[in-house]
């Protein structure tokens, strides 16, 4: 070792191979040895640790000037080892050693109480008061009010939400989920889920499904497919035929009907067996004819009807007259061909829906009786004469908007549709209302009856027409197939076909017969308002649109 090491703590001294000094060593065991000094027999020096080959009397001298207390060296078998001598305190004292520091005693938790105590004592003075005030105020100090937090209590709640989260996992691993995906999806949708999620999987998919039913239980896709069966079943009971029980004049009013329309069902299949006799060429040549004809067609005369528009326009059945419904209540009746004014009808005070004439009206009818009927926006009906331009009578009974008014072929009834989702047929001869017929989910816009009176078809603003037998007042053809409203309806001469009219720009023919479409005419670029066959024969079809 070299001289003046020193050693952490320790003063430093010479250290070197020593010589022997007078004195007493004494071994004691392995690794212990004790050394006594004749010349300071107070002090006494104990030598601990790994001591290999150490032999008595082998110690390093202290260097110059080293106080008591000084590390001792004993270097055996060139091993530095440490001797430490202890002297007495009275000792240390006389030699002006400092007494070591008393230390502050360390508290651990909380002072809460010790500062309870000691306010109660009052040994702060005004000074500690007001400090204490102040840190009060400023919060640095909490001094609560007897609240504590149980801390067992969090853990037992920490402790409810981990024993739940391993009950859903252990109910999701019993749940069994359909590997059909389009039937995980239909699933998910039903709960109100996305069917899909961004970069989401068929297996990741089922996965999310089973966490959801382990939260909200199987019975809740159950119970929205109840809901979902429910809900299919209140809208078929919504779609289905409504029957009110009529008066006695309705069944009056139906053997009337069917004594009526029977001879004239029977008259036109005649005319149809002697149609069909003529020959193929004969027919081919007047379909032709018919076809030539119709390409010459031409705008025979023009005339302005009003300042506001003109919702409806109707020949009379000797086509000299012709009738028009203006938007500012006003109807108006015109010669034909020199569409000159012949009356101004005044009665309504808003948008007139239609007006049309009595099938008998200037034909076998006087001028004093009723040749034509009208209908407005506020729900009013209104019947006329050819003479006066005030009307003979009105029909009421609507609370809500008209929008077609028809004539039975046999004059003695009259059908109006209502926005109340209905229509109703008026019985003029005993005056009074004989049917009000539901069966629209929407208002019923158009209305037509059949060339034998036995049928009346309507249609609506729900996109559906019905086909009614008035002589057993029930529908016996729903017309499905429109995308839109049907603004128009209209039976052929010939007895089995219909055509409609609707918002969906398309006129569609039906076949009473087969029951279904036969054919659809996309000829028009705008709704269609209006749908009229020839009314002779029917061999051919007028459509208007906006």
């Amino acid at each position: 070792m070299s001289s003046g090491s020193s050693i952490p703590g320790n003063v430093p001294g010479r250290v070197g191979w020593g010589w022997e000094e007078p004195g007493t060593v004494e071994r004691q065991g392995w690794g212990r040895v004790v050394f006594t000094a004749p010349s300071k027999p107070e002090q006494s020096a104990i030598l601990s640790g790994s001591v290999r080959g150490a032999r008595p009397g082998l110690l390093a001298r202290p260097g110059a000037g080293a106080q008591p207390g000084c590390r001792w060296l004993l270097c055996p078998t060139r091993t530095a080892l440490c001797l430490s001598l202890q002297p007495p305190k009275a000792k240390a004292a006389e030699e002006g050693e400092a007494p070591p520091a008393k230390r502050a005693p360390i508290f651990y938790g909380s002072l809460e109480e010790k500062e309870r105590e000691r306010l109660a004592k009052g040994e702060a003075g005004l000074l500690a008061k007001e400090g204490m005030k102040a840190a009060l105020e400023a919060g640095n100090i909490n001094i609560s009010s007897g609240e504590v937090f149980d801390l067992e209590d969090h853990m037992s709640e920490r402790q409810a939400e981990v024993l739940a989260e391993f009950e859903r996992r252990k109910r999701a691993r019993q749940i069994n989920v359909s590997t059909d995906d389009s039937e995980v999806k239909a699933c998910l949708r039903a709960l109100g889920e996305p069917i899909t999620l961004f970069g989401e999987g068929p297996a990741e998919r089922r996965e999310r499904l089973r966490n959801i039913l382990s939260v909200v239980g199987t019975d809740a896709l159950k119970k929205t497919r109840k809901d979902d069966d429910r809900s299919k079943k209140s809208k078929e009971e919504y779609q289905q035929t409504w029957y009110h029980e009529g008066p006695r004049s309705l069944k009056t009013a139906r053997l009337w009907l069917a004594n009526y329309s029977l001879p004239r069902a029977a008259k036109r299949l005649e005319e149809a067996r002697l149609l069909k006799e003529i020959p193929e060429a004969t027919r081919t040549s007047q379909r032709q004819e018919l076809h030539k004809s119709l390409r010459s067609l031409n705008n025979f005369c023009s005339q302005i009807g009003d300042d506001r528009p003109l919702s409806y326009c109707h020949f009379s059945p000797n086509s000299k007259l012709l009738a028009t419904a203006c938007w500012s209540g006003l109807c108006k009746l015109w010669s034909v061909p020199d569409c000159n004014l012949v009356h101004t009808l005044r009665g309504h005070s808003t948008n007139v829906g239609a007006i049309v004439f009595h099938p008998k009206a200037t034909v076998s009818l006087d001028k004093k009786d009723v040749s034509l009927a009208s209908c407005a926006a506020d729900g009013s009906v209104k019947l006329w004469n050819l003479e006066s331009e005030e009307p003979v009578a009105d029909i009421e009974g609507h609370s809500m908007r008209v929008a077609r008014v028809m004539w039975h072929p046999s004059g003695r009834f009259l059908g109006t549709t209502c926005y109340d989702h209905s229509w109703r047929l008026w019985d003029l001869e005993a005056q009074e209302e004989i049917l009000h017929q539901e069966g629209h989910s929407k208002g019923v816009y158009d209305i037509a009856f059949h060339t034998d009176g036995s049928l009346a078809g309507t249609g609506g603003l729900d996109a559906f027409g019905r086909v009614w037998d008035l002589r057993t007042g029930r529908c016996i053809m729903f017309l499905e197939g429109h995308l839109k409203e049907i603004y128009g309806i209209n039976f052929s001469p010939n007895g089995y076909h219909v055509a409609t009219g609707s918002g969906d720009n398309t006129c569609k023919v039906w076949d009473l017969r087969q029951r279904k479409c036969i054919y659809t005419i996309p000829a028009h670029q705008n709704l269609v308002t209006g749908v009229r066959f020839e009314p002779n024969h029917g061999n051919f079809l007028l459509t208007g649109a906006y």
